[in-house]
């Protein structure tokens, strides 16, 4: 099994251990402790043999004004043993409250992708985020910032480059068991732009555990030679909440 396997079975064991842990703990009243777990599988046989796996963990505690959110998610595929897709992103978020709508926060993010042009992308913002709707039925959050980025490119260079962030996070629960979700960051610096925007779709099956299907475009204003600018994960996952 090659490296990169044994990696994202290890992500793949630890999301689920921790999600069982946490969702114990989340089942006890008034726990401060929040998060779902995502896993998704296909695999097909015969001429041609395709599989993909993408599997993700996020984990939320909130005390007093403090919100803290940490998340991981792993993406494989493969077609007649050959791997066409390997992409792991790692983050950390702290929010402070200091009315009903508005906040500061600060955040981490570490991509890494195998097949784009820039093999790890690290970043650490901070700024203001401000919930601008909140109906029950639509929810709208929008947040600005400016940090930093730490870039290592596929063809052996480095970039470090200061950074403008931007975020927009969409809800609309159209049903009791339904929702659409839309996320769009911007990370703008004078090297590269990155943009990524994040649409799912999601319905509850059973109790905490629901079907979602999400569609993910990732995109770098400035990539090596050869490089494609932009990269699209198409993902149905079975994901439990807790």
């Amino acid at each position: 099994m090659r490296k990169s396997n044994w990696l994202l079975a290890g992500i793949v064991l630890i999301s689920t251990l921790s999600a069982q842990k946490m969702a114990a703990a989340a089942e006890e009243e008034n726990s401060p402790w929040s998060g779902k777990a995502t896993l998704g599988f296909l695999a097909t046989t015969g001429n041609t043999e395709n599989s993909s796996l993408n599997t993700g963990l996020e984990v939320g505690y909130a005390s007093a004004n403090w919100t803290h959110l940490a998340k991981a998610l792993a993406i494989n595929s493969s077609t007649n043993n050959q791997t066409t897709a390997e992409a792991y992103e790692l983050g950390w978020k702290s929010e402070f409250n200091f009315s009903e709508h508005n906040y500061l926060f600060g955040r981490a993010n570490w991509r890494k992708d195998r097949f784009s042009g820039y093999d790890t992308q690290l970043s650490e913002t901070v700024g203001y985020g401000r919930r601008l709707i909140d109906s029950g039925t639509h929810t709208l959050g929008a947040e600005i910032g400016a940090g930093a980025r730490q870039s290592e490119l596929r063809d052996g260079t480095s970039d470090d480059d200061l950074i403008f962030r931007a975020g927009l996070d969409y809800r609309w629960k159209f049903s009791e068991t339904a929702e659409f979700t839309q996320n769009f960051v911007l990370e703008s610096g004078k090297v590269n732009n990155y943009l990524e925007s994040v649409s799912a779709l999601r319905a509850q099956l059973l109790g905490n555990l629901s079907l979602v299907a999400s569609y993910t475009v990732k995109n770098n204003s400035e990539v090596p030679l050869g490089a494609k600018k932009t990269d699209t994960f198409t993902a149905l996952s079975l994901e439990y909440g807790f």
